[in-house]
């Protein structure tokens, strides 16, 4: 006979090897047969982590730069790697500088205005 926390921990070990798709469908089984469970499933998966927005089985940088073997792609994904990077900062300039522009131009026109205006007894104000 299983206790309940073998039992529970069996649950467990079957709902990570189907994914994120199984521990969701349980979810929201136990909100429409039974909600206290679904509410539990709820406040585990977030104490858990089981739900946490990066993804476990995503290469890190540092395993992706490894070597293949083969000096040539090496190479050539090494240099396509520090094109994009400099194409990606050289944007992130651009935009930059395109704020900029933009807050300038807004901050000239706002001051235009502000000298043309004219008070309520008609005098210009300079």
């Amino acid at each position: 006979m299983h206790t309940l926390s073998e039992w529970l921990s069996n649950a467990e070990a079957w709902l990570d090897a189907r994914g994120k798709g199984a521990w969701i469908a349980a979810m929201v089984l136990g909100f429409i047969f039974i909600w206290p469970l679904g509410l539990a499933l709820l406040f585990y998966m977030i104490w858990s982590n089981k739900m946490s927005l990066t993804c476990r089985n995503r290469p890190n940088r540092k395993l992706a730069m490894r070597s293949t073997g083969n000096t040539a792609f090496d190479a050539y994904r090494d240099e396509t790697l520090k094109r994009l990077e400099e194409e990606q900062t050289a944007f992130r300039g651009f935009l930059d500088r395109l704020r900029q522009a933009k807050d300038k131009s807004e901050f000239d026109q706002f001051m235009s205005e502000r000298t043309n205006r004219t008070p309520d007894n008609g005098e210009i104000i300079a």
